[in-house]
């Protein structure tokens, strides 16, 4: 893989141009991307996604740049429903598959109504960049792709860029070096 630092100019570049919210992806494809990168450069990826938010936000473009991070998505809904304290006592009770089953199962996320892709359409602007983070923080409650499946059945009107901490090969997405993840292939590699 490249530098990280030449990727990430390189993905800056690309979602500033036009080009990328004018078109559907690749072969008229849904216009959803992967950003790959070493888990251990999370930190990194992470400051590089707050100053383009920043910098966007100043205005000046021509489109507005919306970051959700999945984990908080998560979080937020336990806590606005009241399960946290619930789901730590369930975890120790029953362990980690089940309490993975339960969240999802609540927060509908295999259907493609989900509460994730419901609060990404509902705030996402109509000139929209979206980029999606916190894959690595939300594993394994949340899968990859299943957000991007879902996303595609019910919101196609801007630009997803997910940034996955990890390989993306357009065929499978590889977790910390042997989880994959491989049941998205309508997503496209941004940067080489």
């Amino acid at each position: 893989m490249r530098d990280l630092n030449e990727r990430l100019d390189e993905m800056e570049e690309k979602v500033r141009s036009p080009k990328l919210r004018q078109s559907s992806g690749r072969a008229n494809e849904v216009n959803y991307w992967v950003f790959d990168y070493p888990p251990e450069k999370e930190l990194e990826v992470r400051e590089r996604i707050k100053y383009m938010q920043n910098k966007n936000s100043k205005g000046g473009e021509d489109f507005e740049l919306v970051v959700f991070d999945l984990y908080d998505i998560i979080i937020d809904f336990l806590e606005k429903n009241d399960f946290m304290e619930e789901c730590y006592k369930f975890e120790q009770k029953k362990g980690l598959e089940r309490i993975t089953k339960a969240v999802s199962n609540s927060m509908k996320i295999n259907d493609d109504d989900s509460y994730i892709v419901q609060y990404i359409r509902d705030n996402t602007p109509e000139n929209a960049v979206v980029f999606l983070t916190g894959v690595g923080k939300c594993f394994p409650i949340l899968r990859s792709h299943k957000v991007l499946n879902n996303l595609h059945q019910a919101f196609v009107r801007v630009p997803v860029v997910m940034f996955f901490p990890g390989e993306y090969n357009e065929q499978e997405l590889i977790l910390f070096g042997e989880i994959k993840d491989d049941n998205y292939y309508r997503a496209f590699k941004l940067v080489k």
